[in-house]
């Protein structure tokens, strides 16, 4: 081991200690950041479309399916128990996130963050940690009411996958990403900051229809982004009806994404972007509508982020060729737009003690 390596091994030893001794106090331990330690482990899912999204999930999208009962299923991605909870309720959208935490003491220094700042964590109960196939699960407010839960210990399985793709990319980068889009963008930033430690990899503005967006990409370990947040440039409307835009999925190989995308085709489900290939993380993919309404996106070989290196930058248009929009009709639009104008009569919700004033962008 060289000087620089047990220099950085006691640094990292001393504020894990330093963490851990804060968070037997209750506060969190300043100077400890957590990224890098945070992976997208699990999405979960309220659905009435449970024999749709079998569909979906299993013979579209190629992904292995286990039924628990009449009113649960699960989707796995790998040896990890549940990467998709899908469970039965009207919400149709995504209703949390659970974010793997790879050591104890970062798990306690979120904790620490949370409590410090008013806001309720409650520790989840055996059936609910049994059923993301977890163990540790804290739970507390997100963004747009999307519950954010942590976790330390994924459950494996020997069950071998029973699915149509080869694989999928997880491992230190998580599983994919989620993408949203707010009216309280610099907010959304803020929470996510306080929490996470995320960090801004960089922006791209669009025109979509007449309407400008900026979409900022943030970063928790080296996936290029493991959050999006998307926001109508001037006007603080949001015109998506569910929480979640999209979610993306990372293919192995090249030939899983033409596959599933296929069979997305093949099987009658609706297409929301054609294949094509992303501005900033030069990500190969396609967009399909799910039962539930919000976009599901197939992607392949985005870049890996060296933290010693990267530097943020804009990038003009989400797409270097494709994504172009596949069967948007002029009630879709319509439909978009009375989103946008019933969002300005609600209150988003922030968390503001965790999101505090926000970040603006650079």
């Amino acid at each position: 081991m060289t000087t620089r390596d047990t220099n950085a091994a006691a640094a990292t030893s001393a504020a894990a200690a330093s963490a851990a001794a804060a968070s037997a106090a209750g506060a969190p331990a300043a100077g400890f950041s957590v990224f890098g330690a945070v992976h997208l482990g699990y999405i979960v899912i309220e659905s009435n479309r449970l024999a749709d999204w079998r569909r979906f999930g299993t013979d579209a999208i190629g992904m292995h399916h286990d039924a628990l009962s009449r009113d649960l299923m699960r989707f796995r991605l790998d040896d990890q128990e549940c990467r998709f909870l899908i469970r039965r309720g009207p919400a149709e959208d995504v209703i949390a996130t659970g974010w793997h935490i790879s050591d104890h003491a970062s798990f306690e220094q979120i904790e620490a963050r949370v409590r410090a700042h008013g806001v309720p964590a409650v520790r989840g109960s055996d059936e609910e940690a049994a059923l993301r196939g977890v163990e540790r699960l804290l739970r507390f407010p997100g963004p747009k009411g999307i519950t954010q839960e942590i976790y330390t210990t994924p459950v494996t399985s020997s069950e071998p996958l029973r699915m149509l793709a080869s694989g999928w990319v997880t491992g230190d980068s998580g599983m994919g990403h989620v993408a949203i889009t707010s009216a309280r963008p610099t907010l959304l930033r803020g929470y996510f900051d306080t929490v996470f430690d995320a960090r801004l990899t960089d922006y791209i503005d669009e025109t979509i229809s007449g309407v400008k967006l900026k979409i900022r990409f943030l970063r928790v370990n080296e996936r290029h982004h493991s959050i999006a947040i998307a926001a109508v440039r001037g006007l603080p409307v949001d015109p998506v009806r569910t929480r979640v835009q999209h979610l993306n999925i990372q293919a192995a190989t090249l030939d899983d994404l033409a596959r599933s995308y296929q069979r997305v085709h093949e099987l009658g489900f609706e297409m929301a972007l054609s294949v094509g290939r992303h501005t900033n993380d030069k990500e190969l993919s396609y967009y399909a509508r799910t039962p539930s309404g919000f976009e599901w996106e197939v992607g392949w070989n985005p870049v890996v982020i060296d933290e010693n290196t990267w530097e943020p930058s804009t990038h003009q248009g989400i797409s270097i060729w494709g994504h172009e929009p596949v069967g948007q009709t002029i009630a879709d639009q319509l439909a978009q737009l009375r989103h946008a104008a019933r969002s300005l009569a609600r209150r988003e919700q922030t968390v503001r003690r965790l999101s505090g004033t926000g970040i603006p962008d650079d």
